[in-house]
């Protein structure tokens, strides 16, 4: 019997699942608690479930099961210790759920709803809990299939909602669909078909909270900008800030200010650049790096500290690791902690000592790259791009957006993007971007041919651009767009983003570098069938089909 089972990521071993240890570096024990951590979370959303049937609502349980899928996403908290305490909180709060019902008309099933019920004592008991009710633990292989990629889903729809509830924007409907969906992978009423309605479902709901994180970051902080980020190094020391989190970015630029230490981006908090209310900050100086895998030498270049405020750690070394602190859900043992305070405010002042007793960077490369192709912008260049459109100046727009990592297959899309077409242009999100945003491309018309829409979390702008074009070009199907995917997937944030382009009824999606793990072989028939989704070949054989279709 293997000590976990994991294959949640691309990057599952042997392309089937991690058993020993995970490939992001995860122990066995944090593997298993994590599961254990989501099956008491199936549980709180039973209770949940049925107190709103009888008008009993609270933010703070919506809240924490948001959190707490956010903290089991590939990448983010490697933290034991930590994952003990959050399971004891969540069976805490489950209860708390059960006394508020005692004695109402509610009733709460039993039999398979084990997680409603089960209360842990030693933590070696807890421990032992965690090993049994895994993800093997469904043995019928679609129905695992299913509620996997459901689960994976809800995982990066909590990481979206997180984003968007610190700067204080929620929307119930979205909660609500979340503990629907973690209590229905307890049903075993539920079959294939059901299940399926539910991914489709969750797609919906992905959309929904992609277009509420879009409107809590352009109320908050403007809509991004086109902008020419410094990739070269200034001669002060630096805090370099990574992951995705904007408000702690914030709350950096503005402790940092007058302090003579400057602030550096990296990787997914590159489009930070783009926004209007931090241009302001002088000290922002510019992107240092690439994406998150990169960080183990680049961290250790960097020479100053640096803040992990989402996923995207990885186990940090002995280099630098006396120089990383993390923040929010992200955690990694022996690594310093910065927690909010009571008020929801966080003290860098630590990062800032230590910076002052730091070299500057070592540059790594000089240079600007240019990004801000958020929705705004692009609809801003509207008659432009359709002109281009028109007169054929641009005959085809590949959505490239994603994720990047370290297996070496993924230079096919450094490949694939070189080998384009001079009249196509790429639009992308996430840090996928890093493997051809530093390439001389070029321009049509003026118009880059990378237009890089921000974050993972920005890939929403794509769905509206998309949907704008296909307005001005009067089409009844979006499908008839000039438009081909060809995406990289990493992990579940990448899941909620494909799941939304199904909604939307986006098709002949091209998925890489490798397909799911967790797809079982009926289940992706179904994707196949339904929604002509695809693995990447060759780069000249991929090339021939999508240029076959303009």
């Amino acid at each position: 019997m293997s000590s976990m089972f994991c294959f949640q990521c691309q990057e599952a071993a042997k392309g089937t699942g991690c058993t020993i240890q995970g490939v992001c570096g995860k122990t066995s024990e944090v593997a298993n608690l994590q599961d254990l951590l989501l099956y008491t979370l199936k549980g709180i959303s039973i209770y949940a479930i049925q107190g709103r049937e009888l008008g009993l609502t609270d933010l703070a349980t919506e809240r924490f099961i948001a959190e707490s899928m956010f903290a089991t996403i590939t990448n983010a908290n490697f933290d034991r210790e930590g994952f003990i305490v959050r399971v004891r909180e969540g069976i805490a709060l489950r209860n708390q759920w059960k006394s508020r019902l005692d004695g109402t008309e509610a009733t709460i099933p039993l039999g398979a709803h084990d997680a409603a019920l089960w209360t842990p004592g030693t933590d070696a008991e807890l421990e032992a809990k965690a090993a049994n009710i895994g993800v093997l633990s469904t043995g019928d292989e679609d129905i695992r299939s299913l509620r996997e990629l459901l689960t994976y889903g809800l995982k990066g729809m909590a990481a979206y909602m997180e984003h968007a509830a610190v700067l204080g924007y929620h929307e119930d409907s979205v909660h609500v669909f979340m503990e629907k969906g973690l209590a229905a992978t307890l049903d075993n009423d539920l079959g294939v078909a059901e299940l399926i309605a539910l991914v489709m479902e969750c797609g919906k709901f992905g959309v929904d909270v992609m277009a509420l994180l879009d409107r809590a970051n352009t109320t908050t902080y403007g809509n991004p900008e086109i902008t020419k980020v410094n990739i070269g190094v200034g001669s002060r020391p630096g805090i370099l800030i990574s992951g995705h989190d904007l408000l702690d970015m914030e709350e950096l630029l503005k402790q940092t200010e007058g302090t003579g230490v400057d602030v550096y981006t990296h990787s997914e908090m590159l489009p930070g650049h783009y926004y209007p209310a931090f241009k302001k900050y002088d000290h922002l100086v510019g992107n240092y790096g690439n994406a998150w895998w990169k960080q183990t030498e680049e961290f250790a270049s960097f020479n100053g500290p640096i803040l992990m405020t989402t996923n995207c750690i990885v186990p940090p070394k002995d280099s630098y690791v006396d120089r990383l602190y993390t923040t929010g859900h992200t955690g990694y043992p022996g690594v310093k902690h910065i927690p909010a305070g009571a008020d929801g405010a966080k003290d860098f002042s630590a990062l800032v000592e230590q910076a002052k007793r730091c070299a500057a960077p070592t540059e790594i490369e000089t240079g600007e790259i240019i990004g801000g192709f958020a929705h705004a912008a692009v609809i801003g260049l509207a008659d432009q791009v359709v002109d281009a459109v028109k007169t054929g100046a641009i005959k085809q727009f590949f959505v490239m957006a994603g994720c990047d990592g370290r297996m070496k297959s993924r230079d096919y899309y450094t490949d694939f993007a070189s080998e384009l077409p001079e009249d196509t242009v790429i639009l992308t999100a996430g840090c996928a971007k890093y493997k051809y945003n530093k390439l001389e491309l070029g321009s049509i018309g003026g118009i880059p041919r990378v237009l890089d829409a921000g974050q993972c979390n920005d890939s929403y702008s794509l769905v509206v651009i998309a949907m704008k074009l296909k307005e001005v070009f009067g089409l009844e199907d979006i499908n008839e767009l000039p438009i081909s995917y060809n995406i990289a997937w990493y992990e579940q944030k990448a899941v909620i983003v494909l799941l939304a382009l199904l909604h939307l009824g986006v098709k002949n999606i091209h998925l890489g570098p490798t397909l799911p793990a967790f797809l079982s072989p009926n289940v992706a028939k179904v994707l196949v069938d339904n929604f002509g989704i695809s693995g990447i070949g060759s780069v000249e054989e991929d090339m021939k089909q999508f240029m076959a279709v303009v």
